[in-house]
């Protein structure tokens, strides 16, 4: 087990390295059976933390995410962190002015993270396969930069679906009611 944990830890610090190597705008951090987000990772990259467009936390086990991590990053444009066990955000989230798609498909949400509503450039919201039942619908539809928003595959309440289309100008992705996700 410790020689599982070492190697993970390795792994990590590889892609960490990378990234600040390289000057790429990416941190990959995906399948690296993170609970939580290594806070080392903000002091060695706090000389290029404006510099990352995208991260990707994707398939690791993380519970939640920190005030820290949304303000340290406050200049990405795309954040994955579907397959997950978050069931909320901070509400720091509102500092991501730049950001354009998050993934959170695949974890806990049980209510919608209307923070997301605040941001003024986001285009595409996933929260599929999560058990949200019910969305602001009202404040989707006052979003300007909105374009697509999946919900596919939770126990959405029938008002949602009854009130969401005309009032919304962008894509609601919805599976039939009572529908379920299929098996991994």
């Amino acid at each position: 087990m410790l020689k599982k944990m070492g190697e993970a830890v390795a792994r990590v610090a590889r892609k960490v390295n990378e990234t600040v190597e390289s000057g790429s705008d990416t941190l990959d951090l995906e399948e690296c059976k993170l609970v939580s987000f290594p806070i080392g990772i903000y002091k060695v990259l706090r000389n290029v933390s404006d510099q990352i467009h995208l991260i990707t936390l994707a398939n690791n086990e993380l519970k939640s995410l920190t005030s820290k991590f949304m303000t340290t990053f406050s200049q990405l444009r795309e954040l994955r962190l579907e397959g997950n066990f978050l069931h909320r955000l901070p509400n720091e989230v509102s500092s991501l002015q730049h950001l354009k798609s998050i993934d959170l498909s695949r974890n806990q949400f049980q209510d919608f993270p209307e923070q997301l509503t605040t941001l003024p450039a986001l285009e595409t919201i996933n929260l599929e396969e999560n058990e949200i039942v019910d969305v602001p619908v009202e404040k989707l539809a006052t979003m300007p930069a909105l374009r697509t928003i999946n919900l596919r595959f939770n126990p959405l309440n029938a008002k949602v679906r009854v009130i969401a289309p005309p009032l919304i100008k962008f894509d609601m992705l919805l599976s039939p009611e009572g529908a379920r996700a299929p098996p991994p």
